[in-house]
């Protein structure tokens, strides 16, 4: 019995050294989003501003090339070598977005901490749900919880750089040293690894997915991986223009805290409701509060509904939607779990990438409104799909059991 508990307290402590990298993550997913950090780099590459909002785009690139093949790779070789890639892709961000002499150079650097997110959501996730099963809404909700509190401390951080006349450059490089030492750390911590026999086979994304089996309900719950993710990246790299330039606000910068607030908020009370009620309520729930808090902030156009916005689109769409159907999946499609999370984090590069291109391109000829009015109608198409996945979660379930 004491064996037992020691080795469960030791699989624990092995769940927050990999959580660990989402925060570090909560910082590369959003740095190039602020807007001091903008100017900096646009000095530092002889550019435009606007030209740091497509070098994030590639972010969603990256993603997308190697998801297709992390997730195999998670399932049979293992979650720690899943994870140690994106440890060493991430380093190497930090470390090249420091020293990019260009955009061009940049761009490749981005695409690497693509990558570098799609190994460790396929390996990390997946490491996490196995450990603390069967709660796998929680274990994906603790994610989206270091994520956040990275996101909240960024915009502190970076201003008690600037106060003490410290570069932006040291700061990413500190982001570098810390992920080597989790990544050393990931090296020698216990670990549910998966196992592959002798001789045996190892599967690609294609072909576990031309044996299993899709519901067109399933095939609903990895688009809204899409549609979920449109929502909370527009906002968080365009809603700031936003509130600038329509809502007239003097320091929109005070929007990311407030959406930061309402994540962390979210993640607390959901991780609780969670264990009451089924995930896939929330995957409704949260895009429709999104959608109406969206439509208010387009029709009233102040700078309060402008804050008050950034805390409930926080809490309702980057609050754990993305991670709950993460998790949903997951349960659906137990025997590969690293592969169906590389389905749904394709739907989700897919977005990052076209969703904030097009928002680049729109942005730049109709204005922040016309953007705010494609992120009403993309998240009016999620709470379409949730509301066909909870009527008919019943398919699902038995999909599952085929499975």
């Amino acid at each position: 019995m004491e064996n037992t508990q020691t080795q469960e307290k030791k699989l624990y402590s092995s769940a927050f050294i990999l959580y660990l990298n989402y925060f570090i993550h909560g910082i590369g997913c959003s740095i190039l989003g602020q807007q001091v950090i903008k100017e900096s780099l646009a000095l530092q590459w002889n550019s435009s501003v606007d030209s740091v909002t497509m070098i994030a785009a590639a972010l969603g690139l990256g993603r997308l090339i190697t998801l297709p093949f992390s997730g195999p790779i998670s399932d049979k070789l293992g979650r720690r070598i899943c994870s140690l890639i994106g440890v060493a892709s991430y380093a190497i961000f930090f470390i090249g977005l420091a020293f990019s002499p260009n955009v061009q150079v940049a761009y490749i650097v981005a695409i690497l901490g693509g990558v570098a997110n799609s190994f460790l959501d396929t390996g990390v996730i997946p490491a996490c749900v196995e450990i603390l099963a069967p709660k796998s809404g929680l274990a994906t909700m603790l994610t989206k919880l270091f994520i956040s509190a990275a996101q909240l401390l960024l915009p502190i951080t970076l201003g008690l750089f600037a106060t003490n006349n410290i570069s932006y450059s040291t700061f990413m490089i500190g982001c570098a040293v810390a992920l080597v030492v989790i990544g050393l750390l990931v090296t020698r911590i216990k670990l549910p690894e998966t196992k592959v026999e002798k001789g045996e086979k190892v599967p690609g994304l294609m072909e576990n997915i031309k044996h299993t089996k899709f519901t067109k309900e399933s095939l609903a719950l990895i688009a809204i991986g899409f549609t979920c993710t449109a929502t909370f990246q527009l906002w968080l790299n365009c809603a700031q223009t936003f509130g600038t330039e329509v809502a007239g606000m003097r320091d929109a910068g005070q929007m990311q805290v407030w959406y930061s607030a309402g994540t962390i908020v979210a993640i607390i009370l959901t991780s609780i409701l969670v264990n009451k009620i089924k995930e896939v309520r929330f995957l409704f729930l949260y895009p429709l509060i999104s959608l109406a808090m969206l439509v208010a902030v387009l029709m009233i156009k102040t700078p309060a509904i402008c804050m008050i916005g950034s805390f409930v689109i926080g809490y309702s769409a980057a609050g754990g939607v993305l991670q709950l159907a993460t998790a949903t999946v997951n349960d659906l499609f137990p025997k590969i779990k690293g592969t169906i999370t590389s389905i749904i984090m394709i739907a989700s590069s897919l977005s990052n990438y076209t969703i904030l291109t097009a928002a680049g391109k729109i942005g730049a000829t109709s204005g922040p409104e016309a953007v705010m009015m494609m992120n009403i109608v993309i998240t009016a198409i999620g709470v379409l799909l949730a509301l066909l996945v909870n009527m008919r979660f019943s398919k699902l379930e038995e999909a599952a059991r085929e499975n």
